[in-house]
C-alpha cells in the first residue's frame, strides 16, 4: 500500500475479490467507484491544469521522477497485517512527499509509486488496484494540504512545523483505514469496529508513538533532501527496510504468544477434562463392584453357610447342589473380574497407536454385540493427547450404536487431514432425528463435542429415523506439540503401555 499504516484487502484464498453476490457485491463495487473516480479526475485535471506547468517552472521532474521509483521499491516490500490485509512501511517517504510537494503533485507520486506485486502477477482486478491507489493518494493529498495550510510549507521552522506535521499524520492514518476498513468490511462481511480492532500491531501506545515517529522521521527526510539532495532519501531507504524486518519480527513474536496462551488453554481444559474422567471411571468401577460383584459374594457366603448345614446334618446330595451354586457364582464372579479387567485396558491407545486401538476396540465390540464392523484406518500424525480424545469420541459413538441404535452394520474410518485427522462412525440402525435429540439424550453428544472442541475440531450428525446415523469428528493436531502435551497432561510410556 502507500502509507505504514495503509492496508491492502484482497480474497484471502485466491487473491481475488471476494465472491459476493447481489446487493454486497454491488455496495463493494459502488464504495471502489466513489473513491476512485473523484480521485482519478482530480488527477488529471489538475496534471492537465496546474501539475505539468508546476513541474517544469519548478525543475521538478527528476525529483518526481526519483521519489515515485524510491517509494514504488519500498512499496514493493509489504508486511501482512490480518487476513487479507497488508500493510507497508514507506510511510516517512510519503509524508516526506506531502511535506515537499504541493497537495495535487504530492497526490499524483503516490498514486504512481504505489506498486504491489500482486498488480503484475494478475491477482487484482482492474478496479481492486486501483482502488488500492486511489484511496492512499488520497489520505496523503489530505495530508499535503493540511500540512501547507497550517504552516505554509516551511519545513526549518521546527517549532511550528512539528505539530502541524504529527496533525498531518493522523490525518493521513484517518483517511486511510476509514477507507480501508470501510472496503474490507463490505468485502469480508465484517463489521468496521472489527476489522479496526485488527489494524494494531503490537501494543497500541507503542503502535502509535511508532506510527508518529516514522511521521516525524518523514518531515526531517524532507529538509534532509531540501539541504543534500536525493542521496538523503537514498542512505534512509536501508534502515527503512530494517524497521520492516522489526515488524515481521513483532507479529512473529505476537503469533508465538498467542499460539502458546491457546496451547495452555487446551492443555488445561484436557487436564480437567482427563481428570474428571479418571474420576467417573473411578466411580463405576465402585459401582460395578458393588452391584455386581458384591452381591456375587454375598449369594456366595450365603450357599456356603447352608453347605455347611447340610453337611453337618449329613444331607450329602442338597449340599452337593450347594457346591454347585457356589461354583457357579464363582464361574460368573471370573467373567465379571476378566470384564472389567478388559474394560480397563481398553481405553488406553497402546503402544500400537491410535489405529490399532480403534480396530481391536471394533472387533471385541462386534464379537460380543454381533455386529459387523468394516473399518478403513489409515494411521495419522497428532500429540497422544488428541490422539487420545479421537480415540474417546470414537468409542462413545460407537458405544451409542450398540447401545441404542440395533444397528447390524457399522464401519469406522480414520483419515489424516491438513490440519489433523478426521473420523467417521455410519451405522445402518434405526437413526434419529437430531433435532429432538439422541436417544441417549443430549449429555453423550455434548461430552462428544466438548472432546472434539477441545482439540479445536468439530462434531457433526447427520442421522434419518429409519435410515441410519453418520458421525463425523474433525480433530487438529496443531494446538498441540507432541512433547509438550504428553508430559503436560501425564501421558507418559506407562499410561500408553
Amino acid at each position: 500500500m502507500l502509507s505504514w499504516g495503509a492496508f491492502m484487502a484482497e480474497n484471502p484464498a485466491v487473491g481475488r475479490d471476494s465472491p459476493l453476490l447481489g446487493l454486497g457485491r454491488g455496495r463493494l463495487v459502488g464504495f471502489r467507484l466513489l473513491v476512485v473516480i473523484p480521485m482519478l479526475s482530480f488527477l488529471v485535471y489538475e496534471t492537465a491544469t496546474i501539475g505539468l506547468r508546476d513541474i517544469d517552472e519548478g525543475g521538478l521532474g527528476w525529483d518526481v521522477l526519483f521519489w515515485t521509483l524510491t517509494i514504488a521499491l519500498i512499496e514493493l516490500l509489504p508486511v501482512p497485517a490480518w487476513r487479507s490485509l497488508q500493510l507497508g512501511v514507506a510511510l516517512p517517504l510519503f509524508m516526506a512527499v506531502a511535506f515537499l510537494y504541493e497537495p495535487h503533485i504530492a497526490a499524483a507520486i503516490t498514486f504512481l509509486a504505489s506498486s504491489d506485486p500482486r498488480e503484475w502477477k494478475g491477482e487484482l482486478t482492474l478496479i481492486r488496484a486501483l482502488f488500492n491507489r486511489s484511496q492512499a493518494s488520497l489520505a496523503v493529498l489530505a495530508a499535503s494540504g493540511t500540512f501547507h495550510a497550517l504552516s505554509g510549507g516551511d519545513l526549518f521552522d521546527f517549532p511550528r512545523s512539528m505539530p502541524v506535521a504529527l496533525l498531518a499524520v493522523l490525518v493521513d492514518y484517518a483517511v486511510n483505514v476509514s477507507l480501508v476498513a470501510s472496503e474490507a468490511s463490505l468485502m469480508h462481511g465484517i463489521p468496521v469496529r472489527g476489522v479496526l480492532k485488527r489494524f494494531r500491531i503490537g501494543n497500541p501506545v507503542e503502535f502509535a508513538i511508532s506510527y508518529f515517529g516514522l511521521g516525524v522521521l518523514g518531515l526531517l527526510l524532507a529538509r534532509l533532501h531540501n539541504e543534500t539532495g536525493a542521496w538523503a532519501v537514498a542512505a534512509f531507504v536501508l534502515p527503512l527496510l530494517l524497521v520492516r524486518q522489526m515488524f515481521f519480527r513483532t507479529r512473529a513474536l505476537e503469533d508465538a504468544a498467542r499460539e502458546l496462551q491457546d496451547r495452555e488453554v487446551v492443555l488445561r481444559t484436557l487436564s480437567n477434562r482427563m481428570a474428571e474422567e479418571r474420576q467417573d471411571e473411578r466411580s463405576q468401577i465402585a459401582g460395578y463392584l458393588h452391584d455386581d460383584l458384591a452381591q456375587i459374594l454375598y449369594r456366595m457366603s450365603l450357599h456356603i453357610d447352608i453347605s455347611k448345614k447340610h453337611l453337618s446334618s449329613g444331607d450329602a446330595a442338597h449340599a452337593l447342589q450347594e457346591l454347585e451354586a457356589i461354583e457357579t457364582s464363582k464361574d460368573r464372579t471370573l467373567v465379571l473380574i476378566r470384564s472389567l479387567i478388559k474394560d480397563l485396558h481398553r481405553s488406553p491407545l497402546g503402544r500400537a497407536g491410535l489405529t490399532e486401538a480403534i480396530h481391536s476396540f471394533c472387533q471385541d465390540i462386534g464379537k460380543e454385540a454381533r455386529i459387523h464392523f468394516t473399518t478403513d484406518l489409515h494411521p495419522v500424525e497428532m500429540p497422544p493427547p488428541i490422539q487420545l480424545l479421537c480415540y474417546q469420541v470414537t468409542r462413545e459413538a460407537i458405544m451409542n450404536i450398540v447401545k441404542h441404535a440395533g444397528a447390524s452394520n457399522v464401519s469406522v474410518s480414520l483419515n489424516p487431514t491438513e490440519e489433523g485427522a478426521r473420523v467417521v462412525v455410519t451405522d445402518d440402525g434405526e437413526g434419529f432425528d437430531p433435532e429432538e435429540g439422541s436417544p441417549e439424550g443430549h449429555f453423550g453428544l455434548k461430552m462428544m463435542r466438548e472432546r472434539a472442541q477441545i482439540s479445536g475440531g468439530s462434531l457433526d450428525i447427520a442421522s434419518t429415523p429409519g435410515e441410519g446415523t453418520t458421525v463425523t469428528a474433525e480433530f487438529k493436531a496443531t494446538w498441540l506439540s507432541a512433547p509438550e502435551g504428553a508430559q503436560a497432561l501425564g501421558l507418559g510410556e506407562s499410561d500408553q503401555a
